[in-house]
């Protein structure tokens, strides 16, 4: 059995995989070679960022199982796997905690108007500026995934009222005042002051904030997107910002990455921009691993991989979803 791997390893986690599996042949493919690679290996473990020869590696007919080292699942998601016998498990919900930590620094910074204050700080002015406040406001959080629960659970103590929907609308959180389909989201829209997406990417879910969808939204409330970037159309938010429909917007992500220079987004001081950082983590690289034994154990011994996913959804049923699990 050959496991493929694809994703920046060093010599402590390649031995922790074989240590998963003894049997195994390991190969640290990374990106320069997975493509040559991959149609030799039984299982993968990875995120091949570079074009992947997909009709090929399913010719060869050797593919049982992708462990993907990411949440969205776009690159290796194609038609032919969709349609194999091709097990895929993703790594939904793992950096739940550092998605939130972002989400919180986005969400704060536009509230206290800190890209006013970086301006005045810049020009050594001292002066005091209007900020908005956390406190009593409601949040909808479209998406109750592992990254949504994290957030819940992490706003809770700030004393706002959480509403939320997901695809699954079940085992609402405690923090969750109200857990909706995914069908109530206009309802949600209507609600709330702060709108957190969470949601994955897939075909119901492209384009879903258009125009139609923003003007929703109560005036002057704050959207901020730690999703995808494909979920948004970002010429209907750059309007709805403009209008002043939108009090202001925070965004890990973006329609096109990188974000055009040209965008208006860049020179908007109510919105603040980082560049798909929301999974960094210094210990990212050792959790993938740990997430990686640990089903590979699991799918070594006949059991199901933790966070299967539905392949033509894209993402995992909660039943399966990983929740922190260590056998």
């Amino acid at each position: 059995m050959r496991i493929v791997l694809c994703y920046p390893v060093n010599e402590k986690h390649i031995a922790q995989i074989q240590a998963a599996a003894p049997e195994a042949e390991i190969v640290d493919a990374g990106q320069e070679r997975v493509d040559e690679l991959l149609p030799t290996a039984d299982i993968f473990i990875g995120h091949a960022k570079v074009p992947v020869d997909w009709d090929r590696v399913l010719a060869a007919g050797k593919l049982r199982w992708i462990q993907s080292s990411a949440a969205g699942l776009d690159h290796c998601l194609v038609p032919g796997v969709i349609d194999s016998d091709i097990v895929v498990s993703s790594a939904s919900g793992l950096f739940a905690p550092q998605v939130a930590e972002q989400t919180f620094a986005l969400l704060l910074g536009v509230l206290r108007r800190l890209p006013l204050f970086f301006q005045a700080e810049a020009k050594r002015e001292f002066v005091r500026l209007p900020t908005d406040d956390l406190r009593g406001k409601t949040v909808g959080i479209v998406g109750m995934g592992g990254n949504g629960r994290m957030l819940a659970k992490m706003l809770a103590p700030w004393d706002v009222r959480i509403i939320a929907t997901d695809y699954y609308p079940v085992d609402q959180p405690p923090e969750v005042d109200q857990l909706w389909p995914a069908d109530q989201l206009d309802r949600l829209l209507q609600q709330s002051e702060i709108v957190i997406l969470a949601l994955p990417l897939y075909s119901a879910t492209l384009g879903l904030f258009d125009a139609d969808r923003f003007s929703r939204m109560q005036k002057g409330s704050y959207f901020i997107n730690v999703a995808r970037g494909s979920v948004v159309v970002e010429s209907a938010l750059t309007d709805a910002l403009a209008s002043g429909h939108l009090a202001g917007a925070g965004l890990d992500v973006t329609e096109v990455e990188p974000l055009a220079p040209s965008s208006a987004l860049w020179d908007d001081p109510r919105v603040i921009i980082t560049p798909h950082v929301g999974a960094q983590s210094a210990r990212r690289v050792d959790d993938t691993t740990d997430l990686a034994c640990l089903n590979l154990r699991r799918y070594l011994s006949g059991k199901p991989p933790y966070n299967r996913v539905d392949k033509v959804l894209g993402f995992p049923h909660p039943s399966v979803a990983y929740r922190g699990e260590s056998t």
